[in-house]
């Protein structure tokens, strides 16, 4: 089987992707791959092209033709749609019927230089996505309710339905979350939808040290107010969300939301204790939203350049320790999400960076460091991916040879 890096599949003289329209003609098209042994990049519109390894492939599977909804029921919380569909259209119907997705998924698009919204709701489960809610909702995962797939074994298959009672045995539907397109290609997909909430306020924080906002967010958290947010965002990073509005003061933020007058009576709650620790601010409702997607997005680091950006999850209580550690031995900008327990980093980069920074996590409690931007030579020569124990490792080489053996989808990707 040969084999070349992803990147000549979208040069000038690399063939066109090939878009199926349907799963019967993605299933051909799979088929046909596997008989000539050409193995296949797979995307759906190329936001997270830049998470992972680059794929050696030189011919790309998009599933940008498999788009619309196939059904929406507002009343029973479920919506199903082709898997090329843009999030960024499903959102707003969701919208419209005073919806939306609970998991909060991130856009990667603006990360790595591209427009927003450019993400297909397949690809928000292939990656498993997820965003500040993470803390309180789950992710993607944890919202999917069925799926139709093509493996790599060029075989339909179908998991799920409409409804959670439905789904029976081995989940294939959550066992596919988080493979980035190794395992199968989805060509529908089936997600529960909740209720937009009628208010939002945010509470600011204002100055805090890094170990000082920790211990805020923890007692935010682990109070009777049900924050749906908790993030800090040190000197100088919170002068890069809201367009600069917040100014270069550290800002700690602790989101609430729901029904109206339940949302003043927690503010009331929260802010008071609150503000027996410093200076209190709010943000409510369309700035408050617009502060969280930007949290949720990584606006801070959305440079337009390929510095490398880590995402690290580890123990709440530990990101700051963490970082501190981090910062005696290298340069890194941070900021922090649920709670402290999501690290993001911007690093100078190189292999050494990557050694110190997975040695640290294990003295610190222990947790996963993935590279979500860098250059190609960089994603080449640094593992992106947390290595796996080697039970784990070996489940997964196993899940590998059951759904796509001869190495069709996305070879390279993960490992």
């Amino acid at each position: 089987m040969s084999l070349s890096p992803n990147p000549a599949a979208h040069s000038p003289l690399a063939p066109d992707p090939v878009r199926p329209d349907s799963v019967e003609a993605l299933r051909d098209v799979l088929a046909e791959a596997l008989a000539r042994e050409e193995p296949l990049a797979v995307e759906g519109r190329g936001s997270k092209a830049g998470l992972g390894r680059p794929v050696q492939a030189a011919r790309t599977l998009s599933t940008s033709a498999l788009t619309g909804v196939n059904f929406y029921e507002p009343e029973e919380l479920v919506i199903s749609a082709k898997a090329g569909t843009p999030i960024a259209e499903i959102e707003a119907l969701l919208t419209e019927h005073n919806q939306r997705f609970d998991f909060e998924p991130m856009d990667y698009g603006p990360l790595h230089g591209r427009p927003a919204g450019e993400g297909t709701i397949g690809g928000v489960l292939a990656c498993n996505l997820a965003g500040p809610r993470r803390l309180k909702q789950g992710a993607a995962r944890d919202h999917i309710l069925g799926v139709t797939a093509v493996s790599g074994r060029a075989e339909i298959f179908r998991s799920g339905g409409r409804v959670v009672k439905n789904v029976t045995g081995y989940d294939l539907s959550k066992g596919m979350a988080g493979s980035f397109g190794t395992l199968a290609v989805f060509s529908d997909v089936i997600f529960k939808t909740m209720p937009r909430s009628s208010a939002e306020t945010t509470l600011l924080l204002r100055g805090l040290a890094d170990e000082e906002a920790m211990q805020a967010m923890s007692a935010a958290m682990g109070s009777s107010v049900e924050a749906s947010g908790a993030a800090h965002l040190p000197y100088g990073v919170a002068g890069r969300v809201l367009s600069g509005e917040l100014g270069r003061d550290a800002a700690t933020a602790i989101r609430l939301d729901g029904f109206g007058p339940s949302v003043a009576a927690r503010v009331a709650h929260l802010g008071a204790g609150l503000s027996r620790i410093g200076q209190v601010e709010q943000l409510e409702g369309e700035r408050s939203e617009a502060f969280w997607r930007d949290v949720r997005d990584v606006a801070p680091f959305a440079d337009g350049t390929q510095s490398p950006v880590w995402r690290v999850s580890l123990p709440p209580m530990s990101g700051a320790e963490f970082v501190m550690a981090l910062r005696m031995n290298a340069a890194a900008d941070a900021f922090y999400d649920w709670q402290g327990g999501l690290v993001w980093l911007r690093m100078d980069g190189g292999a050494a960076e990557a050694d110190l920074l997975r040695a640290l996590l294990d003295r610190h409690g222990g947790g996963h460091a993935t590279l979500v931007r860098a250059s190609e030579a960089e994603r080449l020569a640094v593992p992106v991916f947390q290595p796996q124990p080697g039970p784990l490792a070996a489940l997964s080489r196993r899940l590998k040879d059951q759904f796509d053996p001869r190495g069709l989808l996305n070879p390279g990707r993960m490992a």
